[in-house]
């Protein structure tokens, strides 16, 4: 074979020169950009870390931990759209579905509430056979799937397999959870006892342990009424009665099941209405008990079934929560003036009528006041009414 040619050889020369000088710009800059990003972390600037962790990948697409940052902080921020062009463009990297990516898939599609395609990706990263911590994680978000879409079975059963994936405390009062809504006492009662040998400090053990001791108290007479009720399955009697236990016992969420339960059965009962409504409140607060909405929602009800000094309290949470809606004043005014408590009763109209008068509130405040014999402030309230513009009411 001939030597190259002097030309040539100089060509040849200046060309892997200049790709090793292409190489270490990119080098240059890959690192000042990955001093950039660790600044980004550091100050929790996620919009930074999004931009640098993308810039990064344009130029060295095979660094699986940056691809995990990157869509994670997406899912932080519910940058919905562009995670699915990152989890797009990661497989395409790596020529493969990498178990992240299948379980950023599930948590993407979680998101939309597409739950049958998180449970299609989800099932596929545990099947990957990950690590035991994430193969429970996997199954963990599978079980809060299904507890979205009231699937409390294949709930249960998910939670199961997180603890066979590995075992934890929290995991077992998950369970135990999951077996009250199956109303499968026994099995959630040996799950928290098992949480509670566990780790007795754990914060979920710490919070669902009382809880559980206030069930157990009214456990004997829902064992009674269950038995009732498999033999009478469409008694609505039997199915309300049942949900004022779960409700005297903290559970909403079992009363909201039996009400509606009873409610579907016979449409037309105005208690198994007011029950459902009520059950409805009490899972509203259990979720949030700052819900002024929900107290409010939960003394009308309570009224209407002449549970009064429950409504009462319910109503002056209300209004303590949100002070500036003149209709919760006007409604704890209602329920003051009931008990004969006048006095109370006026101050509440009054707070009503400040933020925005009404012909009912005056008319209430007017109605308290004669009974107290503050007659010319009645009588003040009542030219006030006759006065009153159309609108008001």
């Amino acid at each position: 074979m001939r030597p190259l040619s002097r030309p040539v050889t100089y060509i040849f020369l200046l060309l892997c020169v200049g790709h090793l000088v292409e190489g270490r710009a990119e080098d240059q800059q890959v690192a000042q950009l990955r001093t950039q990003l660790e600044a980004a972390k550091a100050a929790e600037d996620k919009p930074a870390i999004i931009e640098l962790s993308r810039r990064i990948l344009a130029i060295t697409p095979n660094d699986p931990q940056l691809w995990q940052m990157l869509a994670q902080t997406q899912l932080e921020t519910e940058d919905l759209d562009r995670l699915e062009q990152t989890l797009d463009a990661w497989e395409k990297a790596v020529k493969r579905s990498a178990p992240s990516i299948e379980d950023f898939r599930g948590a993407l599609a979680f998101k939309r509430k597409d739950y049958q395609n998180a449970e299609k990706h989800w099932l596929a990263f545990v099947g990957m056979k990950p690590r035991p911590s994430d193969a429970a994680t996997g199954y963990d978000n599978l079980a809060n799937l299904c507890a979205e879409q009231a699937r409390w079975e294949d709930h249960a059963a998910y939670r199961t397999k997180a603890i066979a994936a590995k075992d934890s405390a929290a995991r077992r009062v998950a369970r135990a959870c999951a077996y009250l809504r199956l109303h499968k006492w026994d099995a959630a009662y040996a799950d928290m006892a098992k949480a509670n040998k566990m780790d007795g400090s754990d914060s979920d053990v710490k919070e669902w342990l009382p809880q559980f001791e206030q069930l157990q108290r009214f456990l004997p007479q829902i064992k009674t009424l269950d038995a009732q009720i498999s033999k009478s399955p469409n008694n609505i009697e039997l199915l309300l009665q049942r949900a004022r236990l779960f409700t005297v016992a903290g559970r909403p969420l079992l009363a909201l099941d039996d009400a509606e339960r009873a409610f579907k059965l016979q449409p037309a009962s105005m208690r198994a209405r007011i029950q459902t409504a009520l059950a409805d409140a009490r899972a509203a607060l259990a979720i949030d008990d700052k819900s002024a909405d929900a107290h409010f929602e939960a003394a009308r009800d309570l009224d209407r079934l002449n549970r009064q000094a429950e409504a009462l309290s319910h109503a002056r949470i209300a209004t303590e929560l949100d002070p500036k809606d003149p209709e919760k004043w006007f409604y704890l005014g209602v329920l003051e003036r009931q008990r004969a408590n006048f006095p109370a009763a006026i101050e509440s109209q009054t707070r009503s009528i400040e933020i925005s008068e009404s012909f009912v509130a005056l008319s209430e405040r007017e109605q308290c006041e004669r009974r107290i014999g503050k007659i010319s402030e009645a009588d003040a309230d009542l030219r006030r009414i006759r006065d009153l513009p159309a609108k008001h009411q």
